[in-house]
């Protein structure tokens, strides 16, 4: 506390409820600083899946107690907003957006898909909150890939033999994954935003999706995919209605210089 002090912040911005971001919680309350939270993970969505049902009744009382003091706390969505607002968070909420790097996730060249088409791709972490087996068990036309790993990939692998599973991939190799993709595939029901969706959309991909947090604020309208209860349905329709050129077009609403701008134009109004 005393080396924070020395440095002299206007502000302590906490990206966490736990660990470093409860210390910076106890720093802007000890040294009298204005406090701005984000939220990230939907942490109370999470605890089934981890066997923690038993502590969902003091997550979110915890998480309201965290984010409560913050002047503003910060979320990717409207649809995010609206959940915290519904679960009781009573400070004044500001929107930050996510940004992509276009400078790797960009139009590129077709690559063709060494598998059959249409090419279903998936990519991220491969567990069991990231709802990954709704997307493999849907009878669908063409190959699924799964892009990433995680401590449901070898149970998977074994139990959907015909998907294509091709690790984790940074980089080039990933931005090359995207380029094969005829349709990137979210099935994921706890994100609070997902990067990949944008980084698809960067690449000229359309995407189907739940019509969860994060891909019902991003993929607005048919040009850009489908979202549905159906994620078979969601498939259908994105392959028939998605562009990439409106695609493309969207995504540059996700520049790094935007999400910038959002976050320094919610943090200059509480500087102390």
């Amino acid at each position: 506390m005393e080396r924070l002090s020395r440095w002299r912040p206007t502000l302590v911005h906490a990206t966490t409820p736990f660990g470093v971001g409860l210390t910076g919680r106890r720093a802007a309350r000890q040294l009298g600083l204005p406090l701005v939270t984000s939220y990230h993970t939907s942490f109370s969505a999470y605890l089934k899946h981890y066997k923690l049902s038993a502590l969902d009744g003091i997550a979110w009382p915890y998480l309201r107690w965290f984010h409560n003091p913050a002047k503003p706390l910060m979320v990717a969505t409207p649809s995010l907003e609206a959940d915290l607002v519904k679960h009781g968070f009573k400070a004044p909420i500001k929107r930050w957006s996510r940004g992509v790097d276009s400078k790797l996730f960009r139009p590129r060249p077709k690559v063709a898909s060494p598998y059959p088409g249409p090419m279903l791709l998936y990519v991220g972490r491969v567990s069991n909150e990231k709802n990954v087996e709704a997307f493999l068990k849907l009878r669908t036309p063409g190959t699924k890939v799964v892009v990433g790993d995680g401590p449901a990939r070898a149970a998977l692998e074994k139990q959907y033999p015909d998907a294509k599973f091709l690790g984790y991939r940074t980089g080039e190799d990933l931005a090359n994954c995207y380029a094969m993709a005829d349709l990137f595939v979210f099935p994921s029901l706890t994100d609070t935003f997902g990067l990949v969706v944008i980084e698809a959309l960067a690449s000229g991909v359309p995407v189907a999706a739940f019509p969860a947090t994060g891909p019902v604020d991003i993929i607005t309208r048919p040009e850009l995919g489908c979202c549905d209860n159906d994620l078979s349905v969601a498939i259908t329709k994105a392959l028939a209605t998605g562009t990439r050129e409106e695609c493309l077009k969207e995504a540059v609403r996700y520049s790094w210089e935007n999400c910038t701008r959002e976050f320094v134009e919610n943090l200059l109004p509480v500087r102390s």
